[in-house]
């Protein structure tokens, strides 16, 4: 097996920095790699063949050191798996090619192109939003796709974490880069190492986000002023937590062409999923309320057909309906909390207490698995689990 070791060539220049250089040896022959790192004397630990930690840029240089150490040696596990003869000159040449230093960061910015091109804009804002808070990570570090190891995940983590992001949102970067990883395995850019198997990319349970029935009863009998952006709001709601929980983005979408005979046809935008929901007199009704024969969508929410508009518009609508869901809120008992999300959530919650089955609940939703629906409906509320409680132990008196 080659072994590696990193080294300070010193200047000839009496003051000036020497250059970093790795030594690879293999079947007692070595050659090196000359970098362009460059450090003074004064600051490199020749015994542990690393910067000392007073260093002038330390984190930036021994970043890179670090990421071309994991190439290196991932240049080298390869050729040892291989099972075939190798020589020194084959690990550089390896190391050299330029599949090898394809750049994490150019990638992700190719994975986003794509995205936009099949109009996956939401997907694409979430990448770029991953691609940034990495580059931040990475600063100067042109770090390859071979060198996004485990210790540089580790490292991305603690990244995160000391910038007091929560939990969930730490997982969230975590789950895009891994995505973004895996298709560059899958491409057969790079081999599978499983880089994020030490890190977190779960979804913590929140707070209870559903309101009972009562609530959606109140919030349905509001008097609110018609054409009003506060009463928008609560029928847009009200469509969706009469539509099995219809997401707003498939609300905002939806257009006349989606309506036959009776049944609302759509695709979820997050999953691609059809769906289809016959509309029951309380739907007809809103619907009917904002029929319009100048537009193709059902509800004032979009104007523009084209993509990137469209999308633009619906990024201003999904801020403005929470701000008026949060109007609406105060008008509501105290404790509860309208969002966008508080109709799907409802309707799963409201479905469950009519003893309706998960697997009925899952496919209303559109979700993709019954792991998913678990999520909303985890959190049953204490009366609920009390009331159990108090009919099993009944018996004791």
């Amino acid at each position: 097996m080659a072994t590696i070791k990193v080294k300070l060539r010193p200047s000839s220049v009496e003051g000036k920095a020497g250059v970093i250089y790795y030594q690879i040896t293999h079947n007692r022959k070595t050659q090196q790699i000359t970098t362009k790192l460059r450090v003074q004397p004064a600051n490199w630990d020749a015994d542990e063949g690393r910067l000392v930690s007073a260093a002038p840029n330390r984190l930036m240089i021994q970043n890179r050191i670090d990421s071309d150490l994991a190439l290196l040696r991932r240049v080298i596990a390869d050729l040892d798996s291989s099972g075939m003869d190798y020589s020194v000159e084959d690990v550089i040449s390896r190391y050299k090619s330029p599949q090898s230093h394809i750049l994490v960061l150019d990638y992700m910015r190719t994975q986003v192109e794509q995205l936009r091109a099949t109009n996956r804009l939401g997907t694409a804002k979430n990448y770029e939003k991953t691609m940034s808070s990495f580059g931040e990570f990475l600063g100067d570090v042109r770090l390859p796709l071979s060198a996004l190891t485990e210790q540089v995940i580790t490292k991305y983590n603690a990244f995160l974490v000391q910038r007091g992001l929560v939990r969930n949102s730490v997982s969230f970067y975590m789950r895009v880069l891994r995505a973004v990883y895996n298709k560059a395995v899958r491409q057969k850019l790079i081999e599978q190492q499983h880089p994020f198997i030490e890190v977190y990319t779960g979804i913590d349970r929140t707070r209870k986000r559903a309101v009972s029935e009562s609530v959606i009863s109140q919030l349905y009998k509001l008097k609110l002023a018609e054409g009003t952006p506060l009463a928008l709001a609560r029928d847009i709601f009200i469509f969706s937590y009469c539509t099995r929980g219809m997401a707003f983005v498939d609300i905002a979408y939806l257009k006349k062409e989606n309506i036959q005979n009776g049944v609302i046809c759509y695709a979820r935008r997050k999953t691609g999923q059809l769906l289809s929901v016959r509309i029951e007199p309380s739907i007809q009704r809103i619907i009917d309320r904002y029929s319009s024969a100048l537009s193709p969508y059902v509800f004032p929410i979009l104007t523009s057909t084209e993509t990137k508009e469209a999308y633009e518009e619906y990024q201003i609508a999904i801020n403005n309906h929470n701000r008026q869901l949060k109007r609406l809120s105060k008008m509501l008992p105290a404790g509860c909390k309208l969002t966008s999300y508080t109709s799907r959530h409802s309707w799963a919650t409201a479905a469950r207490n009519h003893n309706v089955p998960i697997s009925v609940i899952s496919a209303g939703m559109g979700h993709t698995s019954e792991q998913t629906t678990q999520i909303y409906l985890t959190m049953l509320e204490n009366s609920v689990i009390d009331d159990a409680n108090k009919g099993i132990i009944g018996c004791l008196g």
